[in-house]
């Protein structure tokens, strides 16, 4: 079955819509939040406890599963689902933002991305080609193209060099694909610079991408200049295929690119935060490693239903945060990708019934009084 992405309700006060992606090995309704899975595992959660909790997509990363395992296990064993024993979709990211990343430890030409491994120390040269042939031996769902990113910040002239090698990437990366089942989505770069997004989108939706991505986000811009591009930038993007907001983010982040129109997100914040000792509540972030959760009988979240808030409470979890046992980010865990995903499968009903635009209204007001709460 060939990839496919029907639009389904919108909103009437704001640009949010429904949307399903329909893959050979399952649908998605979105909007959706995808946690991340970057070397074929979701730390510390296992693929049953996913389902559990509502996941239907995950991502992995290209970079990270390039240096270990490596493309030959994969073909060994038959792809990433076989791998890790993952029934739902996979989308895998292209290394790009990695590379990026790594600015003493790579150099970047019109061929690709020549890096150092962070395991052994040894160059590998990836290429748009060799992005693609990687994530084809992980047998993803989805793909991305191989973008050059850079900070959000940089001037319109770095801005623009880049975007123009991540459009001729972007060719070289469609040229590349050999397996239709997989999806392919472009990556509209450009930085800060509205003219160069909107030649960006402009060039990237005339070829054959099955979905666009904004990417270049959430890399040196305030929450402010954020939230004002994706909502330029999702209004350029065709309306007919999926929009997906790379790496991005906080729960606020969410939901005001939702009422954009933004249909798919990842973010390593909610994991992240855990293994931190940080936990997402519907009154703030709650970190677990202050002391005064040390004789709290009370859950992490009375309003939560995730396992962790039914069973455990803040004084036990304080508890395993502090002497270091791996049990305590685990439930951390759980809890956070619950909160995540229940935010999607709220905002879900609401555009469904046609309210998003007052329950992002109120989420976010709620979340600007209590997100960053000291004493909590």
């Amino acid at each position: 079955m060939a990839f496919s992405f029907t639009l389904g309700a919108r909103d009437p006060q704001s640009r949010a819509r429904r949307g399903t992606l329909r893959t050979s090995r399952g649908t998605v309704e979105t909007p959706v939040f995808m946690p991340v899975g970057t070397r074929a595992t979701v730390t510390g959660v296992p693929p049953d406890e996913l389902t559990a909790l509502g996941t239907s997509i995950i991502l992995a990363n290209t970079y990270h599963l390039l240096l270990r395992p490596g493309p030959e296990q994969f073909r060994r064993v038959g792809g990433i689902h076989a791998f890790m024993r993952w029934p739902g979709l996979v989308l895998t990211d292209s290394g790009g933002y990695q590379i990026f990343s790594l600015p003493e430890e790579r150099t970047i030409s019109e061929d690709g991305a020549r890096f150092r491994s962070y395991i052994d120390g040894r160059f590998h040269q990836l290429s748009p080609e060799g992005s693609i042939q990687m994530q084809t031996a992980i047998g993803s769902d989805i793909m991305m193209v191989l973008d050059e990113c850079i900070a959000a910040t940089a001037d319109e002239s770095v801005g623009r060099a880049a975007m123009e090698r991540t459009h001729r990437w972007a060719l070289r990366s469609l040229a590349a694909r050999t397996n239709p089942e997989q999806a392919l989505f472009a990556i509209v770069q450009g930085g800060l610079v509205p003219s160069l997004r909107q030649e960006s989108a402009r060039f990237l939706a005339d070829h054959a991408f099955d979905g666009f991505a904004i990417g270049g986000l959430a890399v040196g811009d305030t929450r402010a200049e954020r939230e004002d591009m994706t909502a330029f930038a999702a209004d350029l993007l065709p309306r007919a295929a999926p929009r997906y907001l790379m790496g991005v983010g906080t729960p606020p982040d969410l939901l005001v690119a939702i009422g954009c129109g933004v249909d798919m997100f990842d973010c390593v914040i909610p994991t992240r935060l855990a293994w931190q000792g940080t936990g997402f509540t519907s009154t703030g972030r709650v970190r677990l490693t202050r002391s005064a959760h040390l004789t709290s009988d009370e859950p992490l979240d009375a309003s939560c239903a995730c396992s962790t808030c039914r069973t455990y409470t803040r004084g036990y979890l304080h508890h395993l945060i502090k002497s270091s046992e791996p049990l305590g980010p685990r439930l951390l865990t759980t809890h956070n990708l619950h909160y995540y995903l229940d935010l999607m499968r709220q905002a879900r009903a609401a555009i469904d019934a046609g309210t998003y635009a007052a329950f992002a209204k109120q989420k976010l007001g709620e979340m600007d009084r209590h997100e960053h709460n000291a004493a909590a």
